[in-house]
């Protein structure tokens, strides 16, 4: 394929993946036209739904425009010439394949971080303010935001030196040790998440003695679930919005309850969210969606082992001669077809998974518990009640709400 043909279908792939996200979004705006499903009825009342309404037409505006924004910078730099201008930066710096990686995505990266600033600014102190959802203050905003961006930087830094660094020892074979490599580090993430990340945003606390820690204790005696961690996350300090959710695996596993959550449900329906979790590791679900995500990654890996020494993609960037960063950031643009696709089967096997995990719950006691929790949570956070089909089939890793509480209190 020739480089002109390449840079076309880098920029016409951009315009479509837009598109596509444009027209889902458009379905949303259609659907929520349809009468709420009777079994929610009774979640809003009149004033409430026309909030949710205004909220969820908010976001979806919002994002049009962020995702437009997006895209005109991103094809902007590209057809413009501006990776050859960071990779001539780069070799400038070092000679050195890794440090040159670096340099350029380093470019890449800090101007995305910029150009997303001001949209992460607007939503948070006015879209979700707006609507009661923030909780965050400009300081504490800030001080996320700029750990973030050294977070990204020295894990994402550290995974994009590593592959280089392999791909200089061994062209070859650079696929299948670089996948083995990034494997071993998610798994390492994992296991330490919280130990090592969390901390650096939330205070973690062991849930106290009394009635919610022996209602969990008690259930998890009961389903044979060996637990010896469950701590509280000080969320509320950003959001109003709730969650609870396991993390790690082995002797490192732990529940982690948002404080929220406790303002919201009662001891009961947060035993039914946790016995939903429960039911996650019970049927092997993180495993098995970490084995998936190993098997996406490295088919990742072999396709751009196929392209990583093409002068035509580099070329298509206005670059005069192949690089690891160059090729890596034009694959990136022709990969997302297949990506959009791999999501949409991680979906549907994650709304599976989820809906086993409900059922677990439900055969234990809990379906009602759980349903009512689902319920309150959904209200709070002004959750759509009427999604368009396709969006849910292309894009919700979890099954409708509707969906979901019948399941939970059918009999």
């Amino acid at each position: 394929m020739s480089p002109r043909t390449l840079f076309w279908l880098v920029i016409a792939i951009s315009v479509a993946e837009y598109a596509w996200s444009s027209f889902l979004t458009l379905l949303n705006i259609k659907a929520s036209r349809q009468p709420v499903p009777g079994l929610l009825a009774d979640l809003y009342n009149p004033e409430q739904y026309r909030r949710q309404q205004d909220y969820a037409m908010t976001n979806r505006k919002f994002s049009l425009l962020s995702g437009l924004v997006s895209l005109i910078v991103t094809l902007g730099i590209f057809a413009s010439g501006g990776f050859s201008v960071f990779d001539a930066a780069a070799r400038s710096v070092s000679s050195s394949p890794v440090v040159q990686a670096l340099i350029f995505w380093g470019i890449f990266y800090l101007i995305s971080w910029v150009v997303s600033l001001p949209f992460d600014i607007y939503r948070t102190f006015v879209i979700e303010q707006r609507f009661g959802f923030n909780r965050s203050t400009p300081k504490l905003f800030a001080a996320d935001a700029v750990k973030s961006l050294l977070l990204n930087c020295v894990i994402m830094g550290a995974v994009l030196a590593l592959c280089a660094w392999i791909y200089t020892l061994t062209p070859r074979w650079f696929w299948l040790i670089a996948w083995g490599a990034v494997t071993l580090f998610s798994l390492f993430m994992q296991y330490f998440y919280s130990q090592l990340i969390v901390p650096l945003f939330n205070k973690q606390t062991p849930l106290p003695e009394g009635e919610l820690r022996t209602a969990i204790e008690t259930f998890a005696a009961q389903v044979g679930f060996e637990l010896d961690n469950i701590y509280v996350i000080d969320s509320s300090k950003r959001s109003s919005k709730s969650n609870a959710y396991f993390t790690g695996f082995g002797r490192r596993k732990r529940i982690v309850l948002y404080d929220t959550l406790q303002e919201q449900l009662s001891t009961e329906e947060i035993v039914g969210v946790l016995a939903h979790e429960t039911g996650h590791y019970k049927h092997h679900h993180i495993i098995l969606s970490s084995l998936e995500g190993f098997a996406s990654n490295l088919l990742m890996f072999w396709l751009f082992s196929l392209f990583i020494g093409s002068s035509a993609l580099a070329a298509a960037a206005g670059c005069e001669a192949p690089s690891f960063h160059v090729n890596l950031a034009v694959f990136s643009f022709i990969y997302t077809p297949l990506s959009i696709l791999l999501d949409i089967v991680t979906n549907v096997i994650s709304r599976r998974h989820e809906r086993q995990a409900d059922a677990f719950a439900a055969a234990h006691g809990l379906g009602g518990a759980e349903a009512s929790a689902l319920r309150k949570m959904s209200a709070k956070s002004l959750a759509n009640l009427t999604p368009h089909p396709l969006v849910v089939f292309t894009e919700y890793s979890h099954p409708t709400l509707f969906e979901r509480v019948k399941a939970l209190t059918r009999g």
